[in-house]
């Protein structure tokens, strides 16, 4: 077939008003969520040459005291995950029981979690350039019950 009907042709042709119409609201009034037709803002923006650079990880506290790094190899969960639900762990710190459930599924012989915790290292940043400052924020903490 070397050319479109007009009822071909006209179905793209409103396929693509409609693709169009969809990328330019998005753009007016969208968010990173409504992607591929909302603004993708995180690459369009930066943060002040000041503004100090937030490193989240989560952490436990097992029956020997010891603090153990609860990052994706140990619980399979990754960091994007927790940054993401940051927010509803804060307002529900109870949820942290799915990290804590995750790290006994996955090491089974290691001493049993007391606590979990999201914390946040704030590294300094002076003229756009580390200093070597930081420091640690938790954020979120909940105590396991046994």
């Amino acid at each position: 077939m070397d050319a479109l009907t007009n009822h071909g042709r006209a179905i793209r042709v409103a396929a693509t008003a409609l693709g169009l119409t969809l990328l330019l609201a998005g753009t007016a009034w969208g968010d990173d969520d409504h992607f591929p037709f909302g603004p993708f803002r995180m690459y369009s923006t930066s943060d002040p040459a000041d503004a100090d650079a937030p490193d989240t990880r989560v952490e436990g506290v097992d029956t020997t005291g010891a603090v153990v790094d609860l990052g994706e190899r140990a619980t399979g969960i990754r960091r994007a995950e927790i940054e993401g639900q940051q927010a509803q762990y804060a307002a529900d710190p109870s949820r942290l029981r799915e990290v804590a459930d995750a790290y006994a599924r996955r090491q089974p012989d290691a001493p049993r979690l007391t606590e979990v915790r999201i914390v946040i290292r704030w590294h300094d940043i002076t003229d756009r350039r580390p200093t070597g400052l930081w420091s640690d924020e938790t954020v979120v903490r909940w105590q396991v019950n046994p």
